[in-house]
């Protein structure tokens, strides 16, 4: 299964590109990861998983990863091999949460900001503090405009694979990632289950998407959207 053809030159993919560079251009996505040379665990087909075992669960268990041929598992494998390190922690506390309540209709508030996180997050602990402070009160204007130049400086480090996803095959306006102002292999259990994350529009990133030089592009309150009142 190949790639999008381009979707390296986008600038919040700069990360993954080393080991997306170690792929072989044949076989399986499994496969082709396995072949980098850099995987932490074996990548294996989605076969592999027994029948009522938690994803997670087998993973910890096994050091293996259920792989499917597409696009979803190909960027998930891509930051195995970039982000070993978070990758593993975020699985160990998923593993060490299964094993003590069970897989329950609901993930409890621990797992589900975990999965959040695997699937739509992104990290910046170095996020200048100006721009942290205008952040937490959705002050947009000031996030964006007024601290516009501290942003060549340091970005957000985008890590959920379903964002990558969809960034590379529909990018809009809309995306949102939830951002941790912290470094991810510090936090405890208890800090993740605070969901301590930041919404944030990628494509309004500075240098990140040109429209967003247009002057009304954050004049969008469907997109940037207020801070909610405490009710």
């Amino acid at each position: 299964m190949p790639l999008p053809e381009g979707w390296q030159a986008a600038p919040w993919c700069e990360p993954l590109r080393a080991a997306a560079g170690r792929l072989p251009p044949q076989g399986s996505m499994a496969e082709r990861l396995n072949a980098s040379g850099w995987a932490p665990r074996r990548f294996v087909p989605q076969a592999a998983l027994p029948e009522g075992e938690a994803y997670e669960a087998f993973i910890h268990r096994s050091g293996q990863v259920p792989t499917r041929d597409n696009l979803h598992d190909a960027f998930n494998g891509l930051m195995w091999l970039s982000e070993p390190a978070i990758k593993t922690r975020l699985n160990a506390l998923q593993a060490a949460a299964i094993a003590a309540e069970g897989v329950q209709a609901r993930r409890g508030p621990l797992r589900d900001a975990l999965t959040l996180f695997d699937e739509n997050g992104a990290w910046w602990p170095d996020c200048p503090a100006p721009i942290a402070q205008a952040w937490r009160h959705r002050d947009w204007t000031a996030m964006f405009r007024t601290h516009r130049a501290l942003w060549p400086a340091s970005r957000p480090r985008l890590f959920g694979h379903a964002l990558l996803e969809q960034l590379a095959v529909a990018p809009r306006k809309g995306l949102c990632a939830h951002v941790l102002l912290a470094d991810p292999l510090q936090l405890g259990a208890a800090d993740w289950a605070a969901k301590p994350f930041l919404p944030l529009p990628v494509l309004g990133v500075p240098g990140w998407w040109p429209a967003n030089e247009a002057p009304g592009f954050y004049d969008d309150p469907a997109v940037f959207r207020p801070l909610k009142s405490p009710a």
